[in-house]
């Protein structure tokens, strides 16, 4: 009878697995893959990616409810059908990054095709370490450990997923084409170094709606080759504010073009919304059709800017002016609080100026008492409605207030 009773388990046992395998579900934790809380489950995520990615149909690779420890991923496609990962739990980093085998990469997804991230779960990157320890303004060699790298994917979805505590940049999208990061949870503190929120890059149809960024550095930052990225609902702050650039600094970058920025919320940051482009380009290359809309600032340093002598750490040569031609950009219904009195700075390149730059209905007010609040516009004449006079590029030229705001390192 025992053996009878021990053979029925290993029955019921086979076809719980079996009917788990047909339905498309890959539990970390199952058997096959052993993963368990508090462990190291870098083996079994990658054999349960395996075997989804290889399922003809739709498949789900699960991270249920705990903590999990990984020293690094990455999942190639392409799969032969959608593919889900459903992380309800938290997944941790390392805390050094020479454990990782990639200096500049912790988790990456690449070469998909109809990936969703979801469930709620937490990607926490360990970067404390790597915040104090880093030295990337003097050695191009140092570590980069991005938490999330999305390389090359198409028609996914990024849902309801936390990434924190990076030890660089905190989520990266790189060649994708309509991608959508929604209700994205973001977060490191202010002091934390180089911790971009969001950084896309070549990328086409890119959505970041409805979600929370608060980090050392761009809460979004759109670099080159980028086409048609949407940034709509996004409540960003501490950080850097949100960013085009910066632009210009290296060799065969692309242009920039339809970006579309609308009904955000940007607080305790150093910059508001802005363009940044180095000076000394190697190329020439463009900016344009750019537009930044319904936007509320409280307590921001510099709420709009656009920086075409881009150059932290004096990298560069201010004297040789930016290549990067910057066109057809709207800064409107843009309200709020600044706590420095250049509210509105405008520099472009004296070798391309800005052309067609729009302010439309500009209310900031200064919250400090270093003077007047003002603007400065310097190679641009922008087209002004429905702004103060002392809003509306009433310097044009540098003034003290200029250097009010905090220092701020370099994100490139």
């Amino acid at each position: 009878m025992a053996f009878i009773r021990v053979l029925a388990i290993i029955l019921i046992s086979t076809l719980a697995y079996t009917t788990l395998a047909q339905d498309g579900i890959f539990d970390i934790t199952n058997a096959k893959y052993g993963g368990k809380p508090d462990a190291d489950i870098t083996q079994a995520l990658a054999k349960a990616f395996t075997d989804a990615c290889a399922s003809t149909t739709l498949s789900k690779v699960v991270v249920p409810a705990g903590k999990f420890l990984l020293k690094e991923a990455e999942f190639k496609g392409p799969c032969k059908a959608p593919i889900e990962f459903q992380v309800t739990g938290t997944i941790q980093a390392p805390e050094e990054a020479q454990d990782l085998t990639k200096p500049d990469t912790w988790v990456a997804f690449n070469h998909i095709d109809k990936l969703t991230l979801s469930g709620g779960g937490t990607f926490d990157g360990n970067g404390a370490l790597s915040w104090k320890n880093n030295d990337c303004h003097k050695n191009t060699k140092c570590a980069k450990v991005v938490n999330l790298r999305f390389n090359f994917l198409t028609n996914s979805l990024i849902q309801g997923i936390t990434c924190m505590n990076s030890k660089h940049f905190q989520i990266n999208v790189l060649g994708g084409n309509n991608v959508t990061l929604k209700l994205v949870k973001v977060s490191a503190p202010a002091d934390s170094v180089n911790t971009d929120g969001i950084h896309i890059g070549k990328s086409t149809g890119v959505s970041v709606l409805d979600s929370v960024i608060g980090t050392g550095d761009d809460c979004v930052s759109i670099g080159d080759g980028n086409k048609q990225i949407t940034v709509t609902n996004l409540t960003c702050g501490p950080g850097h504010g949100i960013a085009i650039g910066s632009l210009g600094r290296y060799e065969k970058e692309e242009p920039v073009e339809g970006i579309n920025v609308k009904n955000c919320t940007i607080s305790n940051t150093s910059n508001g919304v802005r363009i940044k482009t180095w000076p000394a380009s190697p190329q020439e290359s463009s900016a344009s059709d750019i537009h930044f809309e319904d936007i509320i600032m409280n307590n921001v340093s510099t709420p709009i800017l656009i920086d075409q002598e881009y150059c932290p750490y004096n990298q560069c040569t201010n004297q040789v002016p930016s290549k990067v031609k910057i066109s057809k950009i709207s800064f409107k219904n843009i309200k709020g609080t600044s706590n420095t009195p250049l509210a509105v700075k405008l520099v472009c390149s004296k070798g391309v100026p800005c052309e067609g730059i729009e302010l439309s209905g500009i209310d900031l007010k200064y919250t400090g008492d270093k003077g007047p609040i003002t603007s400065q516009c310097t190679n641009v004449k922008p087209t002004i409605t429905n702004v103060a006079q002392p809003l509306a590029c009433a310097t044009d030229a540098p003034v003290a207030a200029d250097k009010a705001g905090p220092a701020e390192k370099s994100s490139d």
